[in-house]
């Protein structure tokens, strides 16, 4: 009986796991016209890694983004608040986390992350800053659908306490 649970409750995660993932790609290509897969061959010749300390890298960083991108959201939300009561908008500490994910994305060679770290830098709009989010996270899930999924579901037990 309990080997029937462990094989039911496997089957529901791979199952949950497996539409995180779709998600994440109709997210991604909803942004991204072009088709972009990670590859970490580029940082591998350029940084001189072997392979085992790339993946762990990797997984470093799919965990922090993860970890951002909550802190994104809270960002974005204080700053559509203070919008909504007419105060001046300060995007210091927004900027700031972005910079700092973005020398990493810049070392890994992401690309995409690239892209929507240094947009989050630099733009205003917050709806626009709201969808690059999305899709920062959605590039995360692309690169280690498993990694990302784990990272979140623990993100999500330690804010239910």
């Amino acid at each position: 009986m309990d080997l029937d649970k462990k094989i039911e409750r496997q089957n529901n995660k791979n199952i949950e796991l497996r539409d995180f993932v779709k998600n994440a790609n109709k997210v991604y290509k909803s942004f991204f016209k072009t088709e972009y897969n990670y590859s970490n061959n580029e940082a591998l010749e350029e940084l001189g890694l072997d392979e085992e300390l790339m993946d762990q890298l990797l997984e470093d960083y799919i965990s922090q983004i993860i970890k951002a991108i909550v802190q994104f959201e809270h960002m974005i939300y204080k700053l559509q608040n203070a919008k909504d009561a007419k105060k001046e908008l300060d995007y210091t500490e927004l900027r700031d986390l972005a910079h700092k994910n973005l020398g990493v994305a810049r070392n890994l060679r992401i690309k995409d992350a690239v892209i929507l770290l240094d947009d989050l830098m630099n733009k205003d709009e917050l709806e626009y800053l709201f969808l690059c989010i999305e899709v920062l996270q959605a590039s995360a899930v692309r690169i280690n659908p498993k990694c990302a999924f784990n990272t979140i579901k623990l993100i999500e037990v330690k804010s239910s306490f």
